[in-house]
């Protein structure tokens, strides 16, 4: 299991028992990018719709609007499909069929064991995090085939040959231009295309951070 994975993920927390929402938010910051916490529904619908949640953990007891009430006018009246867990106490059976015809992705029985969250998280977000890598790579290799050949995998050979140790590439249009007697419209399509493709990030003016050497070797 690669919990490395959940690094990028933007979690939204709802539970309105404050000791038991900084307590597993804070195992929750070693694990995620962001925890947004909220303590009842209403809170939690409006950072849900207005924050850029990948998956919420809500509690289903809660004053104003109960968990499985918020799940489902995010779900039906806005048409937020975000990944739901719910957490549970055994005394809230009721709300279990509700909570299946909803199709929430997991559920935790309170008092809350942290392995089992973390481990609920990762199955909940795996597959849609491997569909973003896959989506990634074909966005980079369809570019790539544009590059084949010509002038432009001159300019990628150059960029590759001028990286420094970390991988960062410091020049300016006009360097490549002088070096490979190209245009300057070729060297700035050819940017926007690795920029647009993942694999060059600016950093600032002339310098270029190489991030997809894997693909490129």
């Amino acid at each position: 299991m690669d919990l490395n994975s959940l690094k990028n993920l933007e979690l939204l927390y709802i539970e309105d028992d404050v000791d038991v929402m900084n307590q597993t938010k804070l195992i929750l910051d070693d694990f995620v990018k962001v925890v947004h916490t909220a303590v009842n529904g209403e809170e939690g619908l409006e950072k849900a719709l207005s924050l850029p949640i990948d998956i919420i953990v809500v509690d289903i007891n809660m004053p104003k609007m109960n968990g499985i009430d918020m799940i489902k006018t995010l779900k039906n009246e806005h048409e937020k499909n975000i990944p739901c867990i719910i957490t549970t106490a055994h005394t809230d059976t009721e709300y279990l069929i509700d909570a299946i015809n909803l199709k929430v992705d997991g559920y935790i029985i309170k008092p809350i064991n942290i392995k089992d969250l973390i481990n609920s998280i990762y199955t909940v977000m795996l597959p849609i995090i491997q569909k973003k890598e896959i989506e990634g790579c074909a966005h980079v290799v369809e570019s790539l085939s544009a590059l084949v050949g010509g002038k432009k995998i001159e300019i990628l050979k150059f960029i590759i040959e001028n990286l420094d140790e970390e991988k960062i590439f410091h020049g300016s249009y006009q360097d490549i231009m002088e070096a490979l007697d190209v245009s300057k419209p070729t060297v700035v399509n050819m940017f926007k295309q690795l920029i647009g493709a993942g694999i060059l990030e600016k950093i600032k003016n002339k310098v270029y951070k190489f991030k997809r050497t894997d693909l490129i070797a």
